[in-house]
């Protein structure tokens, strides 16, 4: 594609399809030197040094010395500069490279451990509102790395794209709780464990079973940090592996699903 085109019927916010460089580069203006680049590490370096919310395009202005209707020409609204923000912090999956024969479980889980350690290494970029599909070159390309990890499954197309969301969306959310735990952590004598804590809170006879799990070493700390992610993503992937191996050529779970309940609704 070259410049100033679209996809058909495609509304394609300005500054994305500059990013995709689908639009012409503003050329004129008294700042010739200020780039979409250069606005967006604008904004990454307030985010990592006063906090997400201190992010507006008054203050990435500032810190370029531009005017702030300058930034206008190149980003149409502060929540476009903030998904450009995190499509750029994330950055582009890693290549395959000699694990593209990998088995689709190997592969997946090794897309989920690189997109956690991108989520890691960047935690602001999970704050930020979800207002619209990822659209950017660098989560686009992240999609398209979920997908080809799925592509020698016999997962249908739909099933394909529901998983790699699913998937996700649990890196998110484990990514998420870590940093809010160990934000948490600072003011828990760490002398105790969470178990030994809850213990001296939950009466056996109130929380039976969360005595049980106690007793049990459920809530033990084994000193590994990627315990629960490893956990979770295995069993994600057990359900993944049994859907793909008892439901070759079918369609969507999705459908199926949805197509069961309105026969028992009668619909």
């Amino acid at each position: 594609m070259g410049a100033d085109t679209e996809p058909s019927g495609a509304a394609i916010p300005p500054s994305i399809a500059l990013a995709w460089g689908l639009r012409d580069r503003p050329r004129r203006g008294p700042r010739p030197g200020l780039s979409l680049e250069r606005i967006v590490a604008a904004g990454i370096k307030v985010a990592l040094t006063e906090g997400l919310g201190a992010v507006s395009m008054a203050r990435v202005a500032a810190e370029l010395g531009v005017g702030t209707m300058s930034l206008y020409r190149y980003v149409a609204a502060k929540d476009d500069l903030l998904a450009l923000m995190v499509d750029t912090a994330i950055g582009p999956p890693p290549s395959p490279g000699d694990a593209a024969d990998d088995d689709w479980r190997t592969a997946l889980t090794r897309w989920a451990a690189a997109l956690r350690a991108a989520h890691q290494r960047n935690v602001w970029t999970l704050r930020v509102p979800i207002s619209s599909p990822p659209l950017g070159p660098n989560n686009v390309a992240w999609l398209e790395a979920g997908l080809h990890a799925l592509a020698s499954t016999s997962l249908s197309e739909a099933d394909k794209a529901y998983t790699g969301l699913l998937v996700s969306q649990f890196v998110r959310s484990e990514v998420i709780l870590g940093a809010d735990v160990a934000a948490a952590s600072t003011g828990v004598p760490s002398a105790f464990s969470y178990g030994e804590l809850l213990g001296s809170l939950a009466d056996p006879l109130r929380f039976p079973a969360i005595h049980r799990a106690i007793v049990g070493g459920a809530f033990e700390d084994d000193g590994d940090p990627n315990a629960f992610f490893t956990y979770g993503l295995g069993r994600i992937l057990d359900g993944v592996e049994k859907l793909a191996r008892f439901s070759p050529g079918r369609g969507s779970s999705r459908q199926d699903a949805t197509s069961g309940s309105r026969r028992r609704r009668g619909g």
